[in-house]
């Protein structure tokens, strides 16, 4: 049975913020509202919590977790940034986009595409998703909340607890948010490459 936290959208307060975040270190997977759509997240290190999240989205070690960071001061621990990347994505973020970026050693392996040793990177624009991340005061693993069999992501939390309330710790209700995907954007080569077209504006990399 999952516990259900209702926090403020733009001011959460820092007394659920800090439960939610108690659980997920205890191994917790939360659902948690982004600016784009609601996500599944856990520990990095968690494995046990990690494999739990591919179960419920019913994903396997190839398609890419991405790691939702407070700011672009983390991305350099866990992904190789060179200038010319850093630049694509200091002028999108924070903002409803994931960079797929060559991952560090930092990165656990179960993590990383198997076959690219890539990771997905974002820095959600978002008052909730920030206020855990401060919290927890490490990047979270997460994935968009998309169910198998569905057409699209899951944007508000009395469904997301009606559907899983058995297979989260925690459900943190932030409102409504975007009934859309994030943008993925391949930056591993030396232009990006749209991935996936979700919420947020691919013509500022002259796509």
């Amino acid at each position: 049975m999952s516990q259900y936290f209702s926090v403020h959208p733009d001011n959460p307060q820092p007394r659920l913020l800090k439960q939610a975040a108690q659980i997920i270190s205890r191994g917790g997977l939360v659902a948690l509202p982004t600016d784009s759509s609601y996500a599944l997240a856990c520990q990095l290190d968690d494995k046990a919590a990690v494999d739990r999240l591919r179960r419920i989205r019913g994903i396997d070690d190839r398609h890419h977790l991405t790691l939702m960071c407070r700011d672009l001061s983390e991305l350099g621990n866990f992904a190789r940034v060179d200038n010319r990347q850093y630049r694509w994505i200091r002028n999108a973020t924070p903002g409803p986009y994931v960079f797929i970026l060559e991952a560090t050693r930092e990165v656990p392996r179960r993590l990383s595409h198997p076959s690219r040793k890539t990771i997905g990177v974002r820095v959600p624009d978002n008052a909730v998703a920030q206020g855990l991340l401060e919290e927890v005061g490490a990047p979270l693993i997460s994935a968009t909340l998309q169910l198998p069999g569905d057409e699209e992501p899951l944007d508000e939390a009395e469904t997301i607890r009606a559907r899983l309330e058995k297979q989260l710790d925690v459900v943190i209700d932030g409102g409504p948010v975007p009934s859309h995907a994030s943008t993925v954007i391949d930056l591993t080569g030396g232009e990006p490459v749209l991935v996936r077209q979700g919420r947020g504006d691919i013509s500022r990399f002259g796509l």
